[in-house]
């Protein structure tokens, strides 16, 4: 059998199942339609638009790889912003993801009230629209800053620093910022898979010969928590790839030197700016397969654990 009748024995066995299952199917419809119009649709044309050059007003013109091959070779700004957003990633990324699980962790051992309690101040800065704007105060550049007001009166320094525009402070301010920031969507999820534990389970490892905390996580708690430990892994990955209002509202745009710029706020200039929209979906698609293929790495090392 040739490779185009597997394939069209496969379709006709599709179509099978959609014909014994058309009502689950029925039910899938809206919200297919609205996944196929409003998320894959989109990703298809940003990958058709970057290889044309589209400035709205004029027809889109194909110029083939120009755009990708501007963005690696003419393009210094856009490699700045790479290294920027692969530091932040690999930074608050992995602290974060890791900062999700251990807090979710200890915050499970606490009785009911005080864990939603707790739940509620770990996940309330992730909600907060442009909370972290109180951030600008504190490394306010002036002596009236809350840390240069507290490093000067303990003579640690003989001036005011300008953590906010000296290329040499400004991406460490954002990770922070960022880092702060992390305990979202992935916090409650892990939050939420240890309450699914059964936790019978831990009695029979126990009698099984687990003699601690430690093999508790690895042989029972992580392969119980796969489906919210690629969830979380999914969401840290898309926030940490996907910093801009951070950078924005603290360091301005574009920042000093393009020491905080990073590809969404490249991809906010030339889409929403310049409005090179070619060039723009050009750098969105790069940001797309490297979210992807991040997330297939994590996906295969995830299913290792416990193993």
């Amino acid at each position: 059998m040739n490779f185009v009748q597997q394939q069209k024995k496969k379709f006709l066995g599709v179509l099978k199942q959609v014909r014994l299952n058309y009502d689950a199917y029925l039910l899938l419809a809206p919200f297919g339609i609205i996944f196929i119009l409003f998320t894959l649709l989109p990703v298809v044309v940003a990958l058709y638009y970057s290889f044309t050059y589209y400035n709205v007003l004029e027809p889109a013109q194909f110029i083939g790889f120009q755009n990708y091959i501007n963005l690696f070779v003419n393009d210094d700004v856009f490699l700045i912003a790479l290294k920027n957003t692969f530091i932040i990633a690999a930074i608050t990324g992995l602290i974060g993801y890791f900062a999700c699980f251990f807090f979710a962790w200890l915050i499970n051992e606490l009785p009911p009230i005080p864990r939603s309690i707790m739940v509620l101040v770990f996940y309330a800065p992730s909600i907060s629209g442009s909370a972290f704007l109180i951030w600008s105060i504190i490394f306010s550049g002036d002596a009236y800053g809350y840390l240069n007001a507290i490093l000067l009166n303990l003579g640690l320094v003989n001036a005011p620093v300008r953590w906010l525009t000296d290329p040499k402070y400004m991406l460490g301010v954002v990770i922070i910022v960022q880092l702060w920031m992390s305990l979202g969507a992935g916090f409650l999820s892990f939050v939420a898979g240890f309450k699914m534990v059964d936790q019978s389970q831990y009695e029979a490892g126990y009698i099984d010969g687990i003699k601690n905390r430690w093999q508790e996580l690895w042989f029972i708690t992580f392969p119980s928590m796969r489906p919210q430990l690629m969830f979380g892994a999914v969401m840290t990955i898309t926030s940490s790839f996907t910093v801009a209002d951070v950078t924005a509202q603290l360091c301005g745009s574009p920042s000093t030197d393009y020491a905080a710029h990073t590809i969404l706020n490249h991809l906010n200039d030339y889409g929403g700016v310049r409005f090179d929209m070619g060039y723009a979906c050009a750098i969105a698609t790069i940001l797309f397969i490297t979210m992807l293929t991040l997330n297939q790495i994590i996906q295969k090392l995830l299913h290792k654990l416990g193993r």
